[in-house]
């Protein structure tokens, strides 16, 4: 069986926390995975509360969680913030997935 490692978050996706304000409403961002999307697997990001088994990773305050399902499919992935033409969102680089669809929320292993 392969170790886990736990994802990474940028400076900037904790910066762009702070900025929205997620932990003055007791929330942090949530990362998960979820079957679906166009190539198998779909990231599912939002604002939540944490919940007791879920793995925090946090810094100056900002929050970010994965739950222990979603966790081995972002084993040492990068969780960060880009801001470009087209919009800004949090985006997921993983080294896990073999490919992945143009919109970048879907991928498969």
């Amino acid at each position: 069986m392969e170790m886990t490692l736990p994802p990474k978050v940028t400076d900037r996706a904790f910066a762009r926390l702070a900025e929205i304000g997620a932990s003055g409403q007791g929330q942090a961002l949530r990362v998960a995975v979820d079957g679906g999307g166009c190539s198998g697997f779909q990231y599912d990001i939002k604002l939540d509360i944490p919940a007791d088994d879920d793995l925090i990773l946090s810094k100056d305050g900002e929050t970010v969680v994965v739950d222990s399902v979603s966790l081995p499919f972002l084993s040492d992935a990068v969780i960060d913030f880009t801001e470009e033409l087209i919009g800004a969102r949090f985006v997921i680089k993983n080294p896990n997935a073999t490919s992945s669809c143009g919109c970048g929320t879907s991928f498969s292993m």
